[in-house]
């Protein structure tokens, strides 16, 4: 299982790094950050070394945070590969809400971060598909 804190920031300079600098000041590591925005607030996507701990750090200074389990799905670093999970999700009447992608970092394997209705449902089915979970 992979989880996921989802941060709501203000959108202004700087923003971004008072949320890194609170988590290297507290030596909790950023594995992967992804960050969507809008005219005055934007989503930071982050998986971190320990959820929990940064999620309570991060609400005790007060941003406005969530955790949520999304899915993690090595995928070979090759042409297509992401085209065929996105095929074998469609193929199988997955609605994903958002995906981006990352790295793993045991085996340099690029690993698709998943986020869809039915979790446990969606999991079950990629692996009968032989895609391998983080």
């Amino acid at each position: 299982m992979v989880e996921q804190i989802s941060i709501f920031a203000e959108n202004r300079k700087g923003s971004m790094r008072e949320i890194t600098e609170l988590l290297t000041n507290n030596s909790l590591n950023i594995y992967c950050a992804i960050t969507n925005d809008s005219a005055e607030y934007g989503i930071v996507r982050l998986l971190v070394d320990e959820t929990e701990r940064a999620f309570k750090l991060l609400k005790e200074n007060g941003f406005t945070c969530k955790v949520s389990r999304v899915i993690g799905v090595k995928i070979p670093d090759d042409v297509g590969s992401l085209n065929k999970l996105l095929t074998d999700i469609e193929d199988s009447n997955i609605n994903l809400d958002y995906l981006y992608v990352s790295y793993s970092r045991e085996d340099a394997t690029p690993v698709a971060i998943l986020h869809a209705s039915g979790y446990a449902e969606v999991e079950a089915c990629l692996k009968n598909r032989g895609y391998e979970m983080i």
